[in-house]
């Protein structure tokens, strides 16, 4: 028997990543990651949750 975590929602996602981003170094990959967040809020505000998630993934990914 798998106990599954439950994904995280959006709001949730978009915290992570707001911390994740305040907590990184300045730099090209910080500027990166906040044209997706600033891209996901958008989405966000348009209830797409699907483009809001793309767009977290994608400055997470920017982080790394």
């Amino acid at each position: 028997m798998d106990a599954k975590t439950p994904l995280p929602s959006t709001a949730e996602k978009m915290k992570i990543v707001k911390s994740a981003w305040d907590a990184a170094p300045a730099g090209p990959k910080k500027d990166a990651a906040l044209k997706h967040y600033q891209a996901a809020q958008k989405a966000q505000t348009a209830k797409n949750d699907a483009e809001c998630d793309r767009e977290l993934d994608a400055a997470k990914h920017a982080l790394v």
